[in-house]
C-alpha cells in the first residue's frame, strides 16, 4: 500500500470522531475557559478545524515560516462555521494526500521563524505529528473542556460513559 493510502484511510476515520466532537461544543458558550491560560472552547474547537491545515500545509511546500505568515487567531460564531471550516480543511489535507507520491512524504520539511530553524523531520513524521496527532492532542483537551461544562462527550475510540 502506497504511504498516501495509509494516512488517507487514518485521516478518514479520525476526521469522523472529530466531527462527532465539533458537533457536541456548545457555541453559545464558545467565550467559556477552565482556566485564564486556557484557551475559550470556542477557540480550541476552531483551532482544531484548523489543524486539518496542516497536511496540506506540509505536503505542498518545504517550509513554513511563521515569520511570513502573522494569523489572527479566528473563533468560529456557531457550528455552522465551525464544521464549515472542519469540511474545508479536512479536504484540502484529503486533496494534498491524494496528490502526494511516496516520494514526497521522505523529503524534508523545515519550520522556520525567520532565519531560525525551529524543526526539520521528513514530510511523512510531520504529517503523522503536526498534522495527526496535533488534532488528536487537542480533541482530548476539548473533550475535558466539554466534561467541565457538562456537555455529553462522543465515545472515539469506543464508548465514553454518556453512551453507556
Amino acid at each position: 500500500m502506497s504511504i498516501n493510502k495509509g494516512f488517507i484511510g487514518e485521516l478518514q476515520h479520525e476526521a469522523a470522531l472529530t466531527r462527532k466532537i465539533l458537533g457536541a461544543v456548545p457555541m453559545d458558550k464558545r467565550d467559556w475557559r477552565p482556566h485564564p491560560k486556557s484557551m475559550t472552547v470556542g477557540r480550541l474547537a476552531t483551532h482544531i478545524a484548523e489543524t486539518f491545515n496542516w497536511t496540506h500545509a506540509i505536503l505542498t511546500a518545504d517550509e513554513f515560516d511563521f515569520a511570513t505568515r502573522p494569523t489572527e487567531p479566528h473563533t468560529a460564531a456557531s457550528s455552522e462555521e465551525l464544521l464549515g471550516i472542519f469540511e474545508t480543511n479536512l479536504q484540502k489535507a484529503l486533496t494534498a494526500l491524494e496528490n502526494a507520491g511516496d516520494e514526497a512524504f521522505g523529503k524534508i520539511w523545515t519550520v522556520k521563524r525567520g532565519e531560525q530553524v525551529l524543526y526539520q523531520t521528513p514530510k511523512k513524521v510531520a504529517v503523522r505529528g503536526w498534522g495527526f496527532s496535533h488534532m488528536i492532542h487537542h480533541r482530548g483537551q476539548l473533550s475535558v473542556f466539554l466534561r467541565l461544562l457538562d456537555v455529553p462527550i462522543p465515545g472515539m475510540y469506543g464508548p465514553s460513559a454518556d453512551e453507556r
